[in-house]
């Protein structure tokens, strides 16, 4: 293992009329600390000055994003939002994030040219279906009304919850984490409710409990349609300690309880289909496998920390982008969780996984 200190790219890319200002123009300050095997490289993705709001004089970042997702054509969509479960229950009503590939720096002044869509409360950006449908839910705390949307080209499109009619319980309570399967099929995890719901592809109500789960909130499926839960477990915020679960759902058969301990706060498939999880809690991001074999990735350095985690598909676009495969970790740099950055990490992950979960 090897100590990396994430450093800003080098290139700059020109999209459509829009020049990135290169991040090398930036300090060439360590983003993370990172703890990586070696053969594996870093670099600030997105980043921004001026966000710290009086936190901590200096810091370095966006505002507190807690999902990320890519479309095919190497968008990456993150949620500004971190206070959803903050003292006294803090409401947030932003629009999402829209960084179009090859990175940016965000100011206070340049942000609206990266804000996506109309503002939603307390939105994730779950998942994206068939390369371009973005996956959004939202939820009223108060009302405990949750919402499902589905988003292209900016405009938000509801598919499922919402207001119920008069006497009748909303379908959505807290809606977290979204997965679509190969038919286009729609899991939904509502951690209100401990169930993931299943749903069709304009959103009709399949199942309304599908699998039982205590507080679900991270959904992701693999080309196998395996259904990947990450919950909370006893956990009554992300931040706090489990223990936390990890499950696995394959067709046809009953739910597998892979990992009981840590409390996941992102998950993302790697190319070859191996889970990656963000363990917020104790610093590290570890790999497990279908048998439940863990694998420790990364660790983490100075107050360092994982927030939530994803990987760029493989697409003609990401590959021309040459981010293709590479993994996006959100960090909270040295517990200033209200800036966050994101940072790109290249390297032979499942080649990796494969050697240590051999037998």
């Amino acid at each position: 293992m090897r100590r990396v200190s994430a450093t800003p790219p080098t290139r700059r890319r020109a999209l459509g009329l829009t020049l990135l200002l290169p991040l090398a123009l930036a300090p060439a300050l360590a983003a993370a600390d990172l703890v990586l095997p070696s053969g594996f490289t870093t670099e600030v993705y997105v980043t921004g000055d001026g966000f710290e709001e009086g936190q901590t004089r200096g810091a370095r970042g966006i505002p507190s994003t807690s999902t990320v997702v890519f479309d095919e054509d190497g968008t990456l969509y993150l949620a500004r939002t971190g206070r959803r479960y903050g003292g006294g229950e803090t409401e947030d009503l932003w629009r999402i994030y829209r960084i179009p590939a090859g990175g940016a720096r965000l100011t206070p002044q340049s942000e609206s040219r990266y804000l996506h869509g109309p503002p939603l409360r307390n939105s994730q950006v779950a998942a994206v279906r068939a390369g371009r449908e973005l996956l959004v839910t939202a939820f009223d705390r108060e009302r405990k009304v949750g919402l499902l949307y589905r988003m292209l080209d900016g405009r938000a499109e509801l598919l499922a919850g919402g207001t119920p009619p008069p006497g009748r319980a909303p379908l959505l309570r807290q809606p977290e984490g979204v997965a679509a399967d190969t038919a286009g099929t729609l899991y939904v995890a509502d951690r209100e409710d401990n169930a993931i719901l299943r749903l069709g592809p304009t959103g009709q109500v399949l199942d309304p409990r599908y699998v039982g789960v205590s507080r679900p909130r991270l959904l992701v499926m693999d080309d196998r349609d395996r259904l990947w839960i990450g919950a909370d477990g006893e956990a009554q915020a992300p931040w706090q300690r489990g223990p936390g679960e990890i499950w696995l759902v394959s067709p046809g058969s009953e739910p597998t309880r892979l990992l009981r301990g840590p409390v996941p706060s992102g998950m993302g498939l790697s190319p070859a289909g191996h889970l990656l999880v963000a363990d917020r809690q104790n610093n590290q991001v570890f790999a497990i496998t279908a048998e439940g074999r863990r694998v420790d990735l990364i660790g983490f350095t100075n107050g360092d920390g994982p927030r939530t985690l994803g990987f760029a598909p493989s697409t003609a676009a990401t590959r021309r982008a040459g981010i293709a495969g590479d993994l996006f970790l959100i960090v909270i740099r040295r517990g200033t969780w209200p800036v966050n950055e994101v940072i790109r990490i290249s390297g032979p992950f499942d080649e990796l996984i494969r050697q240590r979960a051999a037998p």
